[in-house]
C-alpha cells in the first residue's frame, strides 16, 4: 500500500474555544493549497482507492476538496484516529482496515500526523518531520520499515511549477 499522510489546509486563526475551533473552516488560500496539492498528486498519478479525514470541519473539507480535483467519486470516510486526540494505536488499526488497498489518503492535523509519519518511518517516533499546512508524504508501506518517498508542501510545490513553467527561450 501506497499511504498519503496530508495535513489539513490553512483554515485561519485558531479558536480558543475549543468546540467553535472544531467548526473553523478553510480560508482562501487554505482552499487554493488543496487544489495546488491535488494537482500534485495527480501528476504523481497517486494511485488512491480511499479518502479518510479527520471529523473536524477544516480537515474535511480538505479531504473533500482534494478528492474531487482528483475525480474521486465515493464519500470521504472519517475516522476519529485522524482527529486531534487521534493516537497512534488507533491509527495502525485505521491502516489495518485498508491494508487492502493499493492507495490510501489519509487527513488529519499537527502534531499527530508529523507523529505518526515519524512512528511508521522510524518504528520508534524518533523523527522529528516538520509538516506545514496543506503538506503530503507518501510513504511505501510494502518495505519494512516503511519508506518515506516524499514530503512536499505547498511552497515547494509552488515553486517547482513555476519553474516548469516558465520558458527559457527568449
Amino acid at each position: 500500500m501506497i499511504l498519503f499522510l496530508m495535513r489539513h489546509a490553512n483554515a485561519g486563526t485558531v479558536r480558543e474555544n475549543p468546540v467553535l475551533d472544531a467548526k473553523r473552516g478553510l480560508v482562501k488560500e487554505g482552499k487554493e493549497q488543496c487544489m495546488l496539492m491535488a494537482r500534485v498528486l495527480s501528476a504523481l498519478k497517486a494511485p488512491i482507492d480511499v479518502i479518510v479525514s479527520s471529523p473536524l470541519k477544516r480537515a474535511l473539507q480538505t479531504a473533500q476538496l482534494v478528492g474531487t480535483e482528483l475525480g474521486y467519486e465515493a464519500k470521504v470516510e472519517i475516522s476519529q484516529a485522524l482527529g486531534m486526540n487521534g493516537n497512534h494505536a488507533d491509527f495502525q488499526r485505521l491502516l489495518d482496515k485498508y491494508a487492502d488497498r493499493e492507495g490510501i489518503l489519509v487527513v488529519g492535523h499537527n502534531p499527530t500526523m508529523f507523529q505518526f509519519l515519524g512512528h511508521l518511518i522510524t518504528g520508534n517516533g524518533g523523527a522529528a518531520i516538520r509538516m506545514r499546512k496543506a503538506s503530503i508524504a507518501r510513504v511505501d508501506m510494502n518495505h519494512h520499515p516503511p519508506r518515506l518517498q516524499l514530503l512536499i508542501d505547498p511552497r515547494t510545490a509552488r515553486a517547482i511549477y513555476a519553474s516548469v513553467t516558465k520558458s527559457t527561450r527568449k
